[in-house]
């Protein structure tokens, strides 16, 4: 496992979430799009349902379990939930260490 898989694998649980979403409210599918903050189209309630789309797609991915939204993730500096790419980078450090 790779990062570039990773990142793949976060792009096409965005890519399933927005299957979900109305056209005004889809997700660009780049590593720089915004999850979080004024930028984001997503309420926290939107990010809670994406977490929970991409949980799924990794697990189906790299057959390992992990949980995104933990303590770990909340007490960083940098919320790994800011974009795509952060996002991936935290995941690819979690299932790294599983």
């Amino acid at each position: 496992m790779k990062q570039p898989d990773v990142l793949a694998a976060v792009l096409e649980a965005v890519a399933e979430f927005n299957e979900q979403l109305d056209e005004d409210h889809k997700l660009d599918l780049t590593p720089e799009t915004r999850l979080l903050g004024k930028s984001s189209k997503l309420d926290s309630f939107g990010l809670v349902n994406l977490i929970i789309v991409v949980e799924e797609k990794l697990y189906d991915k790299f057959d390992k379990s992990l949980t995104l939204a933990d303590e770990r993730a909340m007490s960083q500096e940098h919320s790994p939930f800011r974009s795509v790419q952060s996002l991936s980078d935290y995941a690819y450090t979690l299932l790294s260490e599983n």
